[in-house]
């Protein structure tokens, strides 16, 4: 894998992991209600689950891109199709404020309640998947090690979703409200959209070594 085409992985993945999700709002909603500190359980239940479908993913991927060669142009042009949908619909996305939840989650919720809770939001985002295998195999170069290419990348994904959870636990309920004016989520959504298509165009001029 190229330097080049890591930190063009580092930029997707950024935007991607930053954008609001069904895994951000729930530690924001953690945040907001119990604290920094016991969102943190929250985060870590979250991220296992990124982690353990992203390496499932990736390991399955592997067996499949050298068993057949032509598996990698299908899965990269694949992936590129998928970013520039992403682009699409976050351009077209409506204005609706975020919603992070009312308040309602007691605070007498144990450690293990809460990391399962994050757990399960994670491991229930069919999103991921998708991610693995339409967006992962784009970066990877089959004329070397494929698994230590997976491992880079699901390694990388890992911190820098960590980055945007610890992000939205701080933030808190002002980083909602300044999500939820309008104004600012139509530009939010026009930006986001088009960093994705312009992400997708950059991928089609990728070419493995």
């Amino acid at each position: 894998m190229a330097l080049h085409t890591w930190w063009l992985f580092v930029g997707a993945v950024f935007l991607l992991s930053g954008t609001p999700g069904p895994n951000m709002l729930h530690i924001m909603t953690r945040s907001v209600d119990m604290g920094f500190r016991r969102s943190v359980v929250a985060m870590a239940g979250c991220l296992s689950a990124v982690v353990i479908v992203l390496a499932a993913s990736a390991a399955g991927l592997t067996t499949l891109l050298l068993a057949l060669p032509g598996a990698f142009e299908v899965i990269r042009y694949a992936g590129v199709a998928y970013l520039l949908f992403l682009g699409i619909k976050a351009w077209r996305s409506d204005v609706a404020p975020v919603d992070v939840g009312d308040g309602a989650i007691p605070a007498s919720l144990s450690r293990r309640a809460i990391f399962r809770g994050g757990f399960l939001i994670g491991i229930s985002n069919p999103k991921l998947i998708l991610f693995a295998v339409a967006f992962l195999p784009q970066f990877i170069n089959p004329a070397h090690s494929q698994s230590l290419q997976f491992a880079i990348l699901v390694g990388t994904f890992a911190v820098i979703e960590a980055f945007w959870y610890a992000v939205y636990a701080l933030g808190g309920r002002s980083l909602s409200r300044y999500l939820g004016r309008p104004s600012v989520k139509r530009a939010f959504n026009r930006v986001t959209g088009a960093i994705f298509m312009g992400f997708g165009l950059m991928l089609l001029k990728v070419k493995p070594a």
